[in-house]
């Protein structure tokens, strides 16, 4: 990273924490905010324009006001996509006829036995699923699955891989991790070969796909298959510099991936600081950013891996050419795990003691 302040391109937007699903990887349905504190509409008014805009929670859909954040976040940003659980079905399907362009991603764990088990609500996999076909049927485009991978799921998210694909529809995957925003310190990944295995295949399957966008989550599912093994990041982590998250309460944080045994610093408040230049030009943000440069943590989400990825693009593009190369050979890929050295800190991501 240079001293420049750059301005970030994607923003996260924690709309709440109240959730009513009782999944088994996060605990943030125990730890609800109150509804009277949550981040209102003029201080969503007073964030920045970038290129893109994800709206979580939580459940995002319990607020009463999402379409008026949509609709302010639309002045934002060209893209805006809503991670929702999708049991609140109807009022997605409402939000998706005000904003035809809006982005979907249902957070599905697996096939419909193993989904409301680590999701905490029967029915929740043929919710999630009857909102995606009825968003289809609209003519939405931007829609898809989430999945959060560990070793309880990592056979059903090739199903789901495969299921997304026959219905032409997008598939995101994560990993089993810690954060102060799950309120989780345990979840671990047990049999990391199997799922390692696993997501290998989903590497080769999405090689063998002819859209390039494909080839590229390649590289980002062998980014996870690295952070399972527990090695440095493939790129390094800019959070706070290409991208911010806020939470309920205002606070500007780099990522959502933080811990207090590690580290956890915000770079304000922007309910305390209505000026979010003011903010992202402080030494307290400064001071955030050299933390990130030094963070002992190697954690690999899509929040902080994609705006690397597009900004060093020439390291996951070279990796995409060479194995989509030989996935038209008939040969597997090469999870080479290749460290792209930019000029980062080189103590970032060593997961040593706290700092």
């Amino acid at each position: 990273m240079t001293n420049r302040i750059p301005h970030p391109t994607d923003m996260c937007i924690i709309t709440t924490y109240r959730c009513p699903m009782r999944c088994t990887m996060c605990n943030i349905w125990e730890n609800p905010t109150e509804k009277s504190r949550e981040i209102t509409l003029e201080e969503i008014k007073l964030l920045p324009k970038v290129k893109f805009i994800n709206l979580t929670g939580g459940e995002p859909f319990v607020r009463n006001d999402l379409e008026q954040i949509v609709e302010i976040c639309f002045k934002k940003s060209p893209r805006v996509v809503v991670s929702t659980s999708g049991w609140l079905e109807e009022r997605v399907i409402a939000l998706a006829r005000k904003f035809p362009n809006i982005g979907i991603r249902i957070s599905i764990e697996g096939l419909s036995c193993k989904n409301d088990e680590l999701r905490g609500h029967a029915g929740g996999f043929d919710r999630g699923l009857r909102t995606l076909l009825l968003l289809k049927e609209m003519g939405v485009k931007d829609i898809g699955f989430g999945c959060t991978v560990s070793d309880n799921n990592s056979a059903d998210m090739l199903s789901l891989y495969r299921l997304s694909k026959s219905l032409g529809m997008e598939f995101a995957t994560a990993a089993f991790h810690n954060s102060y925003y799950f309120h989780k310190a345990n979840n671990t990944i047990g049999n990391r070969e199997e799922v390692c295995r696993n997501f290998e295949t989903l590497v080769n399957m999405q090689l063998r796909e002819h859209n390039p966008k494909s080839w590229f989550r390649a590289f980002f599912n062998m980014g996870l298959i690295n952070y399972i093994e527990g090695n440095r990041r493939l790129l390094p982590c800019e959070a706070g510099s290409v991208n911010f998250f806020v939470d309920p309460y205002c606070n500007i944080y780099p990522c959502n991936g933080l811990e207090r045994k590690y580290w956890m610093e915000s770079m304000g408040n922007i309910r305390e600081t209505p000026d979010f230049w003011s903010i992202w030009n402080s030494e307290q943000a400064q001071a955030v950013r050299e933390k990130v440069c030094r963070c002992p943590k190697n954690c690999w989400m899509v929040g902080t891996a994609a705006p690397v990825m597009k900004k060093y693009l020439k390291h996951p593009l070279k990796w995409a050419v060479r194995n989509k190369i030989r996935s038209l050979q008939g040969k597997p890929a090469c999870l080479d795990k290749c460290y792209c050295d930019v000029g980062q800190n080189p103590t970032q991501g060593d997961l040593r003691e706290p700092f």
